[in-house]
């Protein structure tokens, strides 16, 4: 069978289903959690994927779900990920309980996954094809609930903060030789950007100690390690002329805790922050710069600080041939040329980032909705251009990769050379993940 024919039986396929498409998504939008708690999201997605008579492998990393189609035939293996996990944006109309609302559109990913999925198995394409897809139903890409996850990493229940690295941890993507997944994005009158690039960065959490007294009567007799807070973010800001401007850091400290009671001296004071950049190097040359700077706070008036350091999420790379069979691929199925952005740059992170370091991957970013991410203003205006177009264009995507004996995706596989493997990923994270106690 000619690959066209291929193509239009998996659009014919999506757009027989399109309702039941849309359906899992505003399901999952209902229900929002938040990372590593997404137990009923995983149960949607799984059985969403067992009513194709799909074999599920369920809470794979805490929660999240795996199965895999088969074409029967040997060749690359090409896995299409969907994240799971929610915000926290209280003043969005749909938030739940504690805040919890889907205003990253994390479920019109899964929408649009589990449709290009339903395209490849209800089309009978598959036989047609060589290799297998993988496909991940990834929990908590959002960087939040440290405690929370601290505590379950104490619990020996995971490794790492982020869903994708877990994932890589445990093995799970061993086996994969390209990775794809796309992202929801106010594009205004546009429809879609390919190409995207990010920053990458390292999470911090901050414990300034001091010494309690009397704030009115003996604040001298104490340490205020509220001021060694203030003064660090001070000496922060004084850090941003250092940054180079090509390595586009961002740093955003917030004080989570600025002392027990007002009338004594502030001995316990909390702060994180993320120190963000566009390579690996400027993450660390900044990093190594803002903990110079946290430090000469707690100098400054004698208190102690304690940093600690957690490995977050690298900058994605981009594949340059991934990318052109993907805008192909929109334009096939009527997105106009002139609607499609090529090129974008995001100084926000994502964990999608680590995996484009150890394979070819792709992360393009699809309209369909209004309003920011994690805000207020989130909103699906478009559910055709929101779901079905990435539905259909991963889909017919994996359809170009896996025909005719897989030769175009042997072919990207041949020519990648990834920044780092498995083994010395794993090596580059642990080498983040610190604690270190300055006394002064």
């Amino acid at each position: 069978m000619r690959k066209e024919q291929l193509k239009l039986k998996v659009i014919k396929a999506i757009e027989d289903n399109k309702e039941l498409i849309i359906d899992v998504g505003r399901d999952i939008y209902s229900t929002p959690e938040l990372g590593y708690k997404e137990f009923k999201t995983t149960e949607k997605v799984a059985n969403f994927l067992k009513n194709l008579n799909l074999t599920v492998e369920s809470n794979i990393a805490v929660t999240g779900c795996k199965s895999i189609l088969e074409s029967g035939k040997e060749g690359p293996n090409i896995c299409i990920m969907g994240e799971l996990d929610s915000v926290t944006c209280a003043d969005h109309c749909d938030s739940k309980a504690g805040g919890a609302v889907h205003a990253c559109g994390h479920n019109i990913q899964l929408g649009g996954m589990l449709g290009a999925v339903l395209g490849l198995v209800k089309s009978g394409v598959m036989n047609e094809l060589s290799g297998k897809v993988t496909v991940l139903g990834t929990p908590a890409e959002e960087f939040i609930e440290i405690e929370y996850r601290s505590l379950l990493r104490e619990q020996g229940k995971l490794r790492y903060f982020g869903g994708k690295q877990e994932l890589i941890y445990k093995g799970y993507l061993d086996d994969v030789d390209i990775s794809m997944m796309f992202h929801s994005l106010d594009m205004g009158d546009k429809a879609a950007l390919v190409g995207p690039v990010s920053n990458g960065f390292i999470g911090k959490q901050i414990k300034f100690i001091g010494k309690e007294s009397h704030a009115g009567s003996a604040p001298h007799e104490g340490i205020n390690a509220l001021n060694a807070a203030m003064l660090a973010i001070n000496n922060i800001h004084a850090q941003r002329e250092t940054f180079k401007d090509t390595d586009r850091v961002r740093v955003h400290p917030i004080i989570t805790k600025g002392g027990d009671i007002v009338n004594s001296v502030p001995a316990d004071v909390r702060m994180e922050s993320y120190v963000r950049a566009r390579t690996i190097e400027g993450m660390l040359d900044s990093n190594y710069k803002i903990d110079r700077a946290l430090k000469a706070g707690a100098m400054a008036v004698g208190a102690k600080v304690e940093i600690t350091s957690i490995p977050g999420y690298l900058p994605i790379l981009k594949s340059s041939e991934l990318d052109e069979i993907f805008k192909l691929n929109l334009e096939n199925i009527g997105i106009p040329a002139n609607k499609i952005i090529e090129g974008g740059d995001f100084t926000g992170s994502f964990d999608f980032g680590d995996i484009s370091h150890l394979m070819p991957s792709i992360h393009p970013m699809i309209g369909g909705i209004s309003g920011n991410l994690h805000t207020r203003e989130f909103k699906i205006k478009n559910e055709e251009l929101a779901y079905i177009v990435p539905a259909k264009t991963m889909a017919l995507t994996i359809v170009d990769l896996l025909f005719q004996d897989a030769h175009l995706a042997k072919k990207i596989i041949d020519n990648f050379v990834p920044k780092m493997d498995k083994k010395e990923y794993l090596s580059f994270m642990e080498a983040r993940d610190t604690v270190e106690l300055f006394e002064g």
